[in-house]
């Protein structure tokens, strides 16, 4: 027996149901969005762990363990993504003053213009889908839902979100 919500035509309705709002349902639109994003990054050729990247060296320099820690993964990750920035001049490793054993990382205004289209690529791709909604005051919800998620990302981090949407 087909439900009469599937056998309506048309785009599907808001999640109603505490089914479709489950933490597995919300899981996998996480990650649905996430493939939306690194298709998006396509046309700034970026990975989404560069993107990544960048977006966290907007706060300031960072050494590879901090940026590891954030976007929890190993220190060798980072080492590898940072190298294809570095080679691209997005990134530019410099000796810490106090410690020169310690290296930093830094975008280069290079690194900040890509990241710009990067953002405003990844902001249209996302916006254009909500934008899919039935109407606009669900394409608002669900922006600001996204909204809503990077500053529970910030609290759940101790951090104050900026307004490039990355954690400080």
């Amino acid at each position: 027996m087909t439900s009469e919500r599937h056998a309506a035509s048309g785009p599907p309705s808001p999640p109603r149901t505490s089914i479709e709002t489950a933490p597995a349902a919300i899981g996998r639109t996480a990650a649905w969005l996430a493939k939306q994003v690194e298709l998006a990054l396509v046309s700034a050729d970026l990975s989404l762990s560069q993107y990544r990247i960048l977006g966290l060296l907007t706060e300031g320099s960072a050494v590879s363990s901090a940026l590891a820690e954030r976007l929890a993964v190993r220190p060798p990750s980072i080492t590898a993504v940072v190298d294809g920035l570095v080679s691209r001049s997005l990134v530019e490793r410099r000796h810490a003053e106090d410690d020169r054993r310690r290296v930093t990382h830094v975008l280069t205004a290079k690194g900040e213009k890509l990241l710009s289209a990067a953002n405003e690529a990844v902001d249209t791709r996302l916006a254009g889908i909500a934008g899919s909604l039935e109407t606009e005051e669900l394409t608002a919800r669900a922006l600001e839902g996204l909204a809503l998620w990077r500053h529970a990302m910030a609290a759940y981090h101790g951090t104050t979100p900026t307004a490039t949407g990355v954690p400080r």
